[in-house]
């Protein structure tokens, strides 16, 4: 076989020989070439293509075929599973395939050297093509539509299966498709509501809330887990923890490269790429694949329900890392996932000025010092950046298309014709992303500040313009000394240490206590007579009036229902609060997880996603410390503070514009009444209306005691009225096995 006369394909045919993919056309259009006598062999027991199963299965759930559609729809799932997997297993088994012929293409040169090119890759597409014939159909290996991958990427199928299964009476296999479909989905209003059904039917487990398509999302679970970790200052298992991360990030990338090495690719349209040679044709296929595998980054760095990939994922975790090792006492190990980290940012001064105290701790300990990169990460950036060589290469020379998915990359990569038209890329990616830090500050609630104040007495004390933000406001007058002097009391009498919190007596911080009262403990314990009717009741009318209040001035465009209500005091423990540097409670959003390093906020468990409108209303000011304060997403730069006095009444809405926090209450006890709204009755407080439907029960049997008073003739000698504890036994019983609030506090 000749050599071509176009150099550039040759030097990329020449550098494509190097990661085993010169001729993975010749597997690919002998396959295409052979599919159609192939199918028609026997194919028993092999895998067949899950997007004609997924098709026939969609069909049978319109014609309310149930039993045909739940077979049809798991075996699509198991068919997709069972091709990924035969790729992985293919891939590692044909590696090898070929390799003695190596040692020839150091030492041949001209056409020897091109027959003994074609003979290794050759070898190993047989090796491929044999190893993926024993266990899949030759239809099975053709790619799928774009539809269909979205479909299964939104994990649709999950979707219908949730219908099917509670059609024919499997509620707990619904109930796991229906959580594995939100997961993907978390903004799916009726999947949400289903959910909560299913949490109410007889025979469904917590077991079956389990997410079917965890083994792909391993890396978020551990990513969640480590960053709770670093949040509790558990140093060691942080690091323990972003070290599985990492590693498990990696195996997802392998996993995701192996697919495009092996998955049918289509051949490039010689009209659209000018080409016409074997060898431009395998130098197009194989940017084309190399390509792939770039893009594995963004797959895998892109969680289940979000639209967009976390920039930077792996050094990301890297700078966790190198910090957790380093604070749990592991030098050595900072010192390797710092030059690590070096590898993707070699001039990063902070990255640089950590090495040096690393280095400083060690003293003398040399050997350490020289602690050399982590192999894996080392042959992770080496890799990527030759096949970005390749791509950037094949972009100049032969109209490649080619998106770099990262970041890191260093310019000397891209070819002095690219930096140019790349620089400008990189600016305008960087524009885009500070408009989009912009766009995501603006406030989706729905709520619009500046509305009318409904109560005589009540003053705009500070706005949006002077808490710096957006739908926050500080109104004074809601109540008065005597009201509050009310609520001191009943807190005093009746709080309980760590309510709302599993009993936990300082869930934020060991330096304070912290306790509790909602609204219905109050009616309870009001009705057995343990504190006063009238206070219990104005704890009650006191929520009433915050709603009134903020349902007007944010100008809600729905119903606001009350999602939790809660009483709470903060007092700190004398003689431990020397040096204290910690926060009452630390910056966090009430609806969503803040992740400050990325300046994300995702909507999931276990944040309060069903929370729209947040409020505390301040009873005292007899404290130190206990300020509330607003601050940007990255959780440090305060915006506004706001100092608690009584009848002082704070309102925002609870979404990712709003972070906020409370500074350590050092002397003293800040008592507070937190409210939290929602827009959804599904989320409405239920035992705000338990202790509403006590109180009505009170009235009724009030009144018949008096009906029975009239008729004995009353007086002196009348039988005394009965307590309430008496007649409060039904009412008690309402509302049992609904679903309450979630329990949280400002």
């Amino acid at each position: 076989m000749a050599l071509c006369s176009n150099p550039n394909f040759v030097y990329v045919a020449l550098q494509i020989s190097r990661i085993h993919s010169i001729l993975a056309c010749l597997y690919f259009t002998s396959l295409a070439a052979g599919s159609e006598a192939s199918t028609r062999s026997a194919t028993s027991g092999l895998i067949h293509p899950y997007d004609a199963l997924y098709y026939t299965g969609v069909r049978a759930y319109f014609s309310e075929e149930w039993e045909k559609a739940e077979e049809l729809l798991e075996k699509s799932l198991a068919a997709r599973e069972g091709l990924f997997r035969t790729r992985r297993q293919c891939h590692e088994e044909c590696g090898p395939a070929g390799h003695d012929r190596l040692g020839k293409l150091d030492t041949e040169k001209g056409s020897v050297w091109d027959l003994w090119a074609v003979d290794w890759i050759q070898r190993r597409a047989e090796c491929v093509r044999f190893c993926m014939g024993r266990s899949v159909t030759p239809s099975a290996e053709l790619p799928v539509s774009v539809d269909i991958e979205y479909e299964f990427s939104t994990r649709n199928a999950y979707n219908f299966l949730q219908v099917v299964y509670y059609k024919l009476g499997k509620v707990q296999k619904a109930a796991s498709a229906a959580h594995t479909f939100f997961v993907a989905n978390p903004s799916h209003l009726e999947m949400r509501n289903n959910i909560e059904k299913y949490r109410r039917m007889e025979g469904v487990t917590e077991d079956a809330f389990q997410d079917r398509e965890l083994k792909t999302e391993k890396h978020w679970v551990m990513y969640v887990s480590a960053l709770a970790s670093e949040a509790s200052s558990d140093w060691p298992h942080a690091a323990e923890q972003w070290k599985e991360c990492v590693n498990e990030t990696l195996r997802q990338t392998e996993e995701c490269r192996a697919q495009c090495d092996v998955a049918f690719q289509r051949l490039p349209d010689n009209q659209e790429v000018g080409i016409e040679g074997l060898f431009e044709k395998a130098a197009a296929l194989s940017l084309s694949m190399l390509s792939c595998q770039q893009f594995c980054v963004t797959q895998v760095a892109t969680r289940a329900g979000r639209i967009s990939a976390q920039e930077d994922f792996l050094p990301t975790q890297l700078e966790h890392l190198h910090i957790a090792q380093f604070k749990a006492g592991d030098i050595g190990g900072a010192v390797q996932t710092l030059r690590s980290l070096l590898l993707f940012y070699p001039s990063d001064k902070d990255s640089l000025t950590n090495l040096q105290l690393y280095t400083d701790t060690l003293g003398g300990d040399t050997e350490t010092q020289a602690t050399q990169p982590s192999q894996e990460i080392a042959r992770y950036v080496s890799r990527s950046l030759q096949e970005k060589q390749l791509l950037y290469y094949g972009k100049e020379n032969l109209n490649f298309d080619f998106t770099d998915p990262d970041l890191w990359t260093p310019e000397e990569v891209v070819p002095e014709s690219l930096r140019e038209s790349w620089r400008a890329e990189k600016e305008l990616l960087s524009e885009k992303l500070k408009e989009g830090e912009k766009e995501l500050e603006m406030d989706d609630s729905g709520f619009y500040a500046g509305g009318p104040v409904l109560q005589v007495g009540v003053t705009i004390t500070m706005d949006d313009y002077a808490l710096n933000g957006t739908n926050r406001v500080v109104l004074d007058g809601v109540v008065d000394q005597k009201e509050c002097d009310a609520m001191l009391r009943l807190a005093t009498a009746a709080a309980s240490a760590g309510d709302g919190y599993r009993g936990r007596r300082s869930p934020h911080t060991p330096h304070e206590k912290f306790e509790g009262l909602t609204v219905l403990k109050a009616a309870k314990l009001a009705q057995d007579g343990m504190v006063n009717q009238s206070d219990a009741k104005l704890l009650h009318e006191m929520g009433e009036r915050v709603r009134t209040l903020l349902y007007s001035y944010f100008r809600s465009p729905t119903g606001l229902h009350f999602s939790y209500t809660h009483l709470v005091c903060r007092s700190a423990i004398t003689g431990d609060q020397e040096g204290r540097l910690d926060l009452s409670h630390p910056v966090h959003v009430d609806n969503c997880l803040l992740e400050p390093e990325t300046r994300q906020c995702w909507r999931e468990p276990p944040a309060f996603t069903h929370r729209d409108l947040s409020a505390v209303l301040y009873l005292n000011d007899d404290f130190d410390g206990g300020e509330l304060f607003f601050t940007d997403r990255d959780a440090t730069t305060v915006t506004a503070s706001v100092k608690p006095t009584c009848g002082r009444l704070v309102g925002f809405s609870s979404g990712p514009v709003n972070p906020h926090g409370v500074t350590a209450v050092t002397a003293g006890r800040r008592c507070a009444l937190a409210i939290w709204f929602t827009k959804e009755q599904l989320h409405r407080d239920m035992e705000r209306e338990e202790a509403e439907a006590l109180w009505a029960v009170d009235g009724q049997t009030g009144k018949k005691e008096e009906e029975v008073k009239a008729k004995a003739g009353g007086g002196a000698n009348a039988a005394p009225a009965r307590s309430g504890r008496s007649g409060s036994q039904a009412a008690r019983s309402r509302g049992r096995g609904q679903v309450t609030g979630g329990k949280d506090e400002l």
